[in-house]
C-alpha cells in the first residue's frame, strides 16, 4: 500500500493490488490506526473524524482523478470486511473507496461492482492497474487543500 495522507487515526492508502483498477476508477483504502472490528466501536471523536476524512478523499480522489485523465462520475464508499470473517484476526473496520469512470471497461459505470472472492477467483484481479506516483501525488495534495477550507476545519466540524 501506498500512503497518501495520515490523519490523527486514520491512514488513506492507494492499494497495490486493487480490486478496482486504475483505468475503471482506482481503489483506495482507509484504515484506523488501531484496529477495531467494526465501525460500532467508534468513539464519537473517531466516527467525526472518520466521516470527514472519507468526504474529502472521495472529492479530492474524484478531482484529482478527473484531472489526471480518469473520467470519475462518482465514488462508491463501502465499509467491507467479509473476507475477514473465517481468518484467525477476524474482519475489521477499513473503508474501500471506490472511483466509477464512465468510460469503465470491467466494472461498468452505473452497474453495482462485482467482486468474486479473491481465493476462488484469482484470475478476475490479475492485471489490475494500481494508481500511479501522479495520482498519489495529485489526490494527496487535493486532501491538503481541502483540508485547508472552512468547509472541512476541525472547528467546523468541532474536533
Amino acid at each position: 500500500m501506498a500512503l497518501i495522507y495520515e490523519s490523527k487515526n486514520f491512514l488513506v492508502e492507494a492499494v497495490d493490488k486493487p480490486l478496482l483498477g486504475r483505468s475503471d476508477g482506482g481503489h483506495i483504502v482507509l484504515n484506523p490506526k488501531v484496529r477495531v472490528g467494526d465501525i460500532q466501536q467508534l468513539d464519537a471523536p473517531k466516527a467525526i473524524e472518520l466521516m470527514r476524512l472519507l468526504i474529502v478523499v472521495g472529492e479530492a480522489m474524484s478531482t484529482g482523478l478527473n484531472r489526471n485523465g480518469i473520467d470519475i462520475g462518482r465514488i462508491n464508499y463501502q465499509d467491507n470486511g467479509n473476507w475477514g470473517v473465517f481468518t484467525s484476526e477476524g474482519p475489521y473496520q477499513h473503508f474501500h473507496l471506490y472511483g466509477r469512470a464512465k468510460s469503465a471497461k470491467k466494472q461498468k459505470y452505473g452497474q453495482a461492482c462485482d467482486f468474486p472472492h479473491k481465493d476462488d477467483h484469482p484470475k478476475f484481479y490479475q492485471g489490475l492497474e494500481p494508481l500511479n506516483s501522479a495520482d498519489i501525488s495529485t489526490i494527496k495534495e487535493e486532501i491538503v487543500r481541502l483540508l485547508s477550507l472552512k468547509k472541512y476545519s476541525n472547528q467546523t466540524w468541532n474536533l
